[in-house]
C-alpha cells in the first residue's frame, strides 16, 4: 500500500555532485519524513525543479560545469520556480562567496562539512514559510482571486494567480511576454503607494480604463520578503447595474439612479445625466430606499457598496 503520509510530505530537492554528500543528506531528510529528490548537476537540477516544484532546494555552490550560483540565478529567473527557497551548501566561508550566494537568490546557507542536524534546522525554518505561502496561493487560486506579489524596487512580479495573469494580459498589450515584470504604470503606482504607506498616508487605488470596463489595483500588506501584495478587480458600468438589479430587485432605472448616488451625484445631477427631472429622480429614490430598507442616500450608498464588494459585482 502507498504511504499516504509520505505522499503528502514536504518535498526537498538536493543538488550535489558528490555521492557521499547526497547519501548523508538523503538519509537524514528521509528519516525526518521529507520526500527527497536528488540531482548531481545543474541541468538536471533545473529540470527536476521545474517538474516537481519542491518546497525547498538544498544546493551545492561549487559544482563542475554549471555551478550552484548559476543554477540559482536561472531558478530565480524562471517564473515557475522563483518562489522556491534555496539553501546553499558551501565549503567557502569567505564574505565574497556568502554575498554571491545571497546575490544569486539564496535564502540561507550552511557550510561544509555538512552537519545534518544543522541542515534539518535550516530547512525546517524555510519550510514553514514556504508551506504558508503555498497554502495562501492555493487558496487564492481556488477562489478565483486576482492577486499578485511584486517587488517595488524592480517592478518584478514574484508570483500571480491565473486570474491576475489573464487580467494583466487583457489590459496591457504585450503582457504575455512580460508576465514577470509589472508594466510601468503599475510599478510607479506601487512605489508611490508604498512611500505613502510608509508615511502613514493612504494612496488611492489605481484605475485603468478600457472602454466601459475598468481594472482597479488595490495595495495590501508587505510581506517579509519585501514584496507588496496587490489585488486586481475588474468593473464595468453594465456589470454593476446588473448586480444592483439582481441584489435588490430594482428596475433598470432605479439601478441607474442608485449607481449615480454611489458616485456622489445629486438629484439634479442624476436628472441631467438620465434626462429626467429631479422630482422623478427623487421618486425613484423613494422606491430604492424602500427596497434597501434605508432612509437616506448615505445609507443606500453604503449598503449597495457593501453588497457589491461582498458579492463580487462588476468582476469579469
Amino acid at each position: 500500500m502507498p504511504d499516504f503520509d509520505r505522499l503528502n510530505s514536504d518535498l526537498v530537492l538536493i543538488v550535489d555532485d558528490i555521492p557521499e554528500n547526497l547519501s548523508v543528506l538523503h538519509d537524514a531528510l528521509d528519516e525526518s519524513c521529507y520526500t527527497v529528490l536528488v540531482a548531481t548537476n545543474g541541468e538536471t537540477a533545473l529540470q527536476r525543479a521545474r517538474q516537481s516544484l519542491p518546497d525547498v532546494i538544498l544546493l551545492d555552490a561549487m559544482m563542475p560545469g554549471m555551478d550552484g550560483f548559476e543554477v540559482a540565478r536561472r531558478l530565480k529567473a524562471d517564473f515557475t520556480t522563483r518562489h522556491i527557497p534555496i539553501v546553499f551548501m558551501t565549503g567557502l566561508t569567505e564574505t565574497e562567496h556568502v554575498v554571491a550566494a545571497f546575490a544569486a537568490g539564496g535564502a540561507d546557507y550552511v557550510t561544509k562539512p555538512i552537519r545534518p542536524q544543522e541542515v534539518l534546522a535550516r530547512i525546517a525554518a524555510h519550510m514553514q514559510s514556504a508551506r504558508l505561502m503555498k497554502q495562501a496561493r492555493s487558496a487564492l487560486d481556488a477562489f478565483g482571486q486576482a492577486t499578485l506579489a511584486l517587488r517595488p524596487e524592480s517592478g518584478r512580479v514574484v508570483w500571480q494567480t491565473p486570474l491576475a495573469r489573464k487580467l494583466m494580459q487583457t489590459y496591457f498589450e504585450g503582457a504575455e511576454g512580460l508576465e514577470d515584470q509589472a508594466p510601468p504604470p503599475v510599478m510607479v503606482w506601487v512605489q508611490s503607494s508604498g512611500r505613502a504607506r510608509g508615511e502613514g498616508r493612504e494612496f488611492p487605488p489605481l484605475s485603468l480604463n478600457q472602454g466601459a470596463r475598468r481594472l482597479i489595483f488595490t495595495l495590501h500588506d508587505r510581506t517579509g520578503d519585501d514584496e507588496w501584495l496587490v489585488s486586481l478587480r475588474e468593473e464595468s458600468d453594465a456589470a454593476v447595474l446588473d448586480a444592483l438589479m439582481g441584489a435588490f430587485r430594482l428596475t433598470n432605472r432605479e439601478a441607474e439612479v442608485l449607481y449615480w448616488v454611489i458616485k456622489g451625484k445629486t438629484s439634479p445631477d442624476i436628472g441631467e445625466i438620465l434626462g429626467s427631472s429631479p422630482r422623478t429622480v427623487n421618486k425613484h429614490l423613494e422606491h430604492v430606499f424602500a427596497k434597501l430598507g434605508v432612509e437616506n442616500r448615505t445609507a443606500a450608498a453604503s449598503v449597495a457598496m457593501a453588497r457589491i464588494r461582498s458579492g463580487g459585482a462588476g468582476e469579469g
